[in-house]
């Protein structure tokens, strides 16, 4: 087991990595547009994640990674899809529904966080997070892009439509521990 106040592990490592890799990605995607490069340096930071993520479960989480983990997807996703709207390849509208939601529960998380409350990702995050991330991988594939982009949006919107959903559930779940209940176990993972 891991100290859950250390910093320095190799979940964290990667989570850091993953951010410091993300700027990377986002020049690439204006300056390259949909290409099968920048898809490929877009999937293995995702794919960090994935890692970090199994390696925090198998040895135990810290309070920084259940900080950082959350916000570095956050950079990641909001970063890739900013640079999308940038070269007209996702609209503004979906784009700014999804970082007012990211936006809000980051400011929600820091500020029950001083008071030592946890807000650990749901299942329903953790999916809501995967199909913003296939959003951005949709649309950095040459084919689909092109001559399918139906599909980019659509997987936007489903995103758009997650990503409200879970802001809800983390708004009543919120509602319900500020009255005295408490999350239910099914609904405690690590992010």
């Amino acid at each position: 087991m891991v100290d859950p106040n250390s910093v320095a592990n190799l979940a964290n490592v990667l989570t850091l990595t993953r951010l410091f890799a993300s700027p990377v990605f986002i020049v690439m995607i204006v300056q390259e547009g949909p290409s099968w490069i920048t898809f490929f340096v877009g999937a293995v930071i995702a794919l960090t994640d994935a890692v970090d993520g199994w390696i925090a479960r198998r040895h135990g989480t810290t309070t920084s990674g259940a900080f950082l983990d959350p916000l570095v997807d956050k950079v990641f996703v909001l970063g890739g899809m900013y640079a999308f709207v940038e070269i007209g390849q996702f609209h503004w509208v979906p784009v700014s529904i999804i970082a007012a939601r990211e936006i809000a529960m980051s400011l929600y998380r820091m500020t029950v966080g001083r008071n030592g409350v946890s807000v650990p990702a749901t299942v329903a995050a953790k999916v809501k997070v995967t199909v913003q991330i296939w959003a951005l991988g949709f649309a950095l594939i040459p084919p689909i892009a092109e001559e399918a982009h139906w599909i980019v949006t659509t997987t936007l919107w489903v995103a758009v439509a997650l990503t409200l959903w879970t802001g809800f559930e983390y708004f009543v779940d919120a509602k319900r521990i500020s009255a005295g209940g408490a999350m239910s176990t099914s609904e405690e993972t690590s992010s």
